[in-house]
């Protein structure tokens, strides 16, 4: 349907009806992109066992998700801009439904690469396309932030959703249920959003530019590639000449927009020091934190031997903090300043995470437990302002555009944080002692280690797993350092460029 909605002049037309109800639709698509994220990391041990495969291609099942999404992103919110962001939204989460059936049923892991590749493709549809339409369907300042919190609260309160329910369904059927999960989901939001969301588009939007978009994937892959190889197998020749492709891509690709009338991502955007540090503090929280989000369901399963469901629970406190934190934000950045409520969060989350390495063997849940309920609080309150002042600094024709490099910066973080902390992290563990006789595949990961661990005398395999272990803690605690060594730059970055910075009143 097309859009009713008004420019704002009037408590009357700012006030759209329905518009509760149609953000109950816009965070069914937010739950179901959370809820996929955080049953990969359950059901990585599952899938490594299963499918066997190697370090490498265990860190492309974790990271080719966003590579692909990142790429797309700007391209797909500009897409929405053009032909309706209600078309973009239904369209792209019945993809993403059919696209989970294959991820359940993949044989191999290359199979498995490939599906969670275009899983990528249908997601860059979805974050922008709800974000925009956020910021079409509410007017009002303080609504929008109010409606921008309980859509981060959301995505947040999915990742305890998916844990819980994720670890459910390992514990009774295979791990490929996990991600049929989603259908349901996804059925609910098509049926119900095509009779309460209103059509929204750019009144003159210009030609879509391919040429951009493919400079936009090749470029933000390119990139990415090469960082996440250099970070695992260190420098190459070939990884350079792909990062250096990829660096011209993006380069032609913003000399392309500069140049065009109508772009698909106006560079003028970032211009705005609200903006631009918004995207930034962004980028840098989820690179610091993913490393630690990617690697701590395997932490509480196979080093301290949780059931699935069990290690669901566990995870809770992040959820939690994180859903109170961003229900409120928006009035605590009112109340105080946009800045202070962003440094302050992204600092409490620096501090926890430095908590993390002082992580031994014999650590116990409460203090695991406290330090996730900080790091979601801090998150909360950083994620859902940085959103508002982003929606806030652009017309909202250019609302689709420029919720997509807010989430572009959200995936470009998390695939380069899964890169470089991941590796750390499988680069410390690879280099642990092992008895004599112990499977090179223990060395890859371990769920390895434990699955080599059957096949051993008993002495041996307890000495093999306690090595292996301890060698898995203390690259999770180094990852955990570095991770809050960014996260405190990304506060101190945050403190200068959101100086100044309003949210409306």
């Amino acid at each position: 349907m097309t859009s009713t909605l008004q420019p704002a002049g009037t408590t009357e037309a700012v006030k759209r009806p329905g518009r509760w109800l149609a953000l109950s639709v816009l965070v069914l698509a937010v739950l179901l992109v959370a809820v996929d994220a955080t049953v990969l990391g359950l059901a990585t041990p599952y899938i490594s066992e299963d499918l066997e495969p190697s370090g490498t291609q265990l860190l492309w099942i974790g990271d080719v998700y966003s590579f692909v999404i990142a790429g797309l992103l700007v391209s797909m919110g500009s897409l929405g801009d053009r032909i309706g962001r209600k078309r973009i939204l239904l369209v792209g989460a019945t993809a993403f439904g059919a696209i989970s059936v294959l991820n359940a049923y993949a044989t191999t892991p290359e199979l498995m690469i490939l599906a969670r590749a275009l899983l990528g493709v249908a997601g860059a549809t979805l974050m922008p396309a709800t974000l925009a339409l956020i910021r079409n369907i509410f007017h009002d300042p303080h609504e929008r932030s109010l409606a921008i919190g309980i859509w981060g609260a959301t995505a947040s309160a999915g990742t305890a959703v998916g844990p819980i329910a994720g670890g459910f369904l390992l514990e009774h059927f295979w791990w490929g249920s996990v991600f049929l999960i989603n259908l349901p989901v996804m059925a609910v939001l098509v049926l119900v959003g095509i009779r309460t969301l209103p059509e929204s588009r750019n009144p003159h939007p210009g030609p879509w530019d391919l040429r951009s978009v493919v400079l936009s994937l090749l470029g933000m892959i390119g990139v990415v590639y090469a960082v996440k190889e250099a970070a695992s197998h260190g420098f190459s020749w070939p990884a350079l000449a792909v990062g250096l492709l990829g660096a011209a891509a993006l380069y032609g690709f913003v000399r392309r927009q500069l140049t065009m009338p109508t772009p698909l991502l106006d560079m003028r955007l970032f211009r705005s020091r609200g903006f631009s540090g918004a995207v930034l503090a962004d980028l840098l929280t989820v690179l610091g934190m993913s490393g630690l989000v990617f690697f701590l369901s395997q932490y509480l399963q196979l080093f301290q031997g949780r059931r699935p469901f069990e290690a669901g629970l566990a995870e809770l406190p992040a959820a939690v903090g994180a859903v109170a934190a961003g229900l409120v934000a928006g009035r605590a950045a009112r109340r105080f300043t946009v800045r202070t409520v962003v440094s302050g969060g992204l600092a409490a989350v620096g501090l926890a995470l430095a908590a993390l390495t002082l992580l031994r063997q014999s650590t116990g849940y409460p203090v695991l437990g406290a330090v996730l309920l900080v790091v979601g609080v801090g998150a909360g309150f950083s994620f859902t302002v940085t959103a508002d002042v982003i929606l806030s600094s652009v017309p909202k024709d250019q609302a689709g555009a420029a919720s997509a490099v807010s989430e572009t910066a959200y995936e470009l973080g998390a695939a380069l944080g899964i890169a470089v902390l991941g590796s750390i992290v499988t680069g410390v563990y690879r280099g642990f002692p092992s008895p004599a006789g112990t499977p090179a595949a223990a060395h890859e990961s371990l769920g390895g280690a434990l699955e080599a661990a059957h096949g051993l005398p008993a002495d041996t395999a307890q000495a093999l797993l306690d090595s292996a272990r301890q060698s898995f803690v203390d690259g999770l605690a180094l990852a955990s350092g570095v991770g809050a060594a960014v996260l405190l730059t990304a506060a101190a970055a945050a403190w200068f460029m959101l100086r100044g910075q309003r949210l409306g009143s």
